[in-house]
């Protein structure tokens, strides 16, 4: 039993290893071990894996929600540039209605202008008519009355000519 007793002390005098302190150590240990893997280790790792799903969870919805924008941002400017070409094509139209409508006031107004023009031509002209119906009316008056005195009196060449220069006068008067 000594040599039993001396073979668990390895060198104990000279501060060497006990074998059974080393075998309750590593029962110890290997208990410790057991306690923590049902205990502690579980937990922990399902703590772990619950913790790395939410965070792949969390990326993914943040892949979808960054997706889901650029794709808002892209309709969005999209829309923006339908919108812009619209815009440019109402005002375009309108400017060629307003070209239009310019032209029809102004041809509208060129008509106007030509009828008022044909118009007053009309007027002159039958103007002119009646004073020209007017001057030989007075014109054929005149010489009813220069013969009518020319008859009434024998009268010389120069009597006529100052008869007829006197009767122009008159005329003139009148008018």
């Amino acid at each position: 039993m000594q040599l039993f007793a001396s073979e668990l002390v390895i060198q104990a005098a000279i501060g060497g290893f006990r074998v059974g302190d080393m075998l309750f150590a590593l029962v110890s240990f290997a208990a410790l071990l057991w306690l923590l893997k049902k205990y502690a280790w579980g937990p922990l790792m399902s703590k772990m894996e619950e913790r790395e799903n939410y965070i792949a969870n969390e990326i993914d919805t943040a892949e979808r929600n960054r997706a889901e924008a650029e794709k808002a941002a892209k309709e969005a400017n999209d829309q923006l540039k339908s919108t812009r070409v619209e815009a440019q094509k109402i005002i375009e139209d309108a400017k060629k209605a307003g070209q239009q409508q310019e032209h029809a006031i102004i041809q509208a107004a060129e008509d106007a202008a030509a009828r008022l023009k044909k118009s007053a031509e009309e007027d002159i002209a039958r103007e002119k008519e009646k004073a020209i119906d007017a001057l030989q009316a007075q014109v054929a008056t005149l010489s009813v009355q220069i013969a009518t005195k020319v008859i009434e009196k024998e009268i010389n060449a120069k009597d006529q000519e100052q008869l007829i220069s006197d009767y122009i006068k008159e005329v003139g008067e009148e008018r």
